[in-house]
């Protein structure tokens, strides 16, 4: 999807040692770990304020009329799940931890943004009682991705 420009500059950004390292410590944040062995399974990144429902982020966005302004919104920045692991319950066991952490810092909803072309990730969303509010972007580089945010009301 990306130049080789555009996803070095996005990773030198997003995922460099300093930038995992300010995340760990940010108290703005949540991590869960799935491991198993020492292995990686999976990982969630929760942002304790969503940084998708700010002004900017939502202008122009299509955001359904039917939605109202959450108070305390929480967005889950990341969900994956090891290649070749899907389907084995990890990404729900992250879900189910994230929901429970989302209802026990009192938050009234859980956002999060989904590549629109990633339609088994929708679906698993759908599972959880997502539904897409707006239409977004995501910016890789000068590359843009046409997203969708989801959204679910505690």
């Amino acid at each position: 999807l990306y130049s080789a420009d555009n996803l070095a500059r996005f990773l030198a950004e997003s995922d460099s040692p300093a930038k995992v390292a300010e995340e760990i410590t940010d108290p703005g944040m949540a991590i869960q770990v799935a491991e198993r062995n020492g292995a990686l399974l999976g990982m969630c990144k929760l942002k304790l304020a969503s940084s998708l429902q700010e002004p900017n982020a939502l202008e122009g966005a299509g955001l359904h009329n039917s939605h109202r302004t959450a108070v305390r919104p929480l967005e889950i920045k990341q969900l994956y799940t090891a290649p070749g692991l899907t389907g084995r319950g990890i990404g729900a066991a992250l879900m189910d931890w994230a929901m429970a952490f989302a209802r026990a810092c009192g938050a009234d909803e859980v956002q999060l943004s989904v590549w629109s072309e990633n339609h088994d990730a929708q679906r698993f969303y759908a599972r959880y009682g997502f539904e897409k509010i707006a239409d977004i972007a995501f910016w890789v580089g000068d590359h843009r991705d046409d997203e969708f945010l989801f959204a679910r009301r505690l």
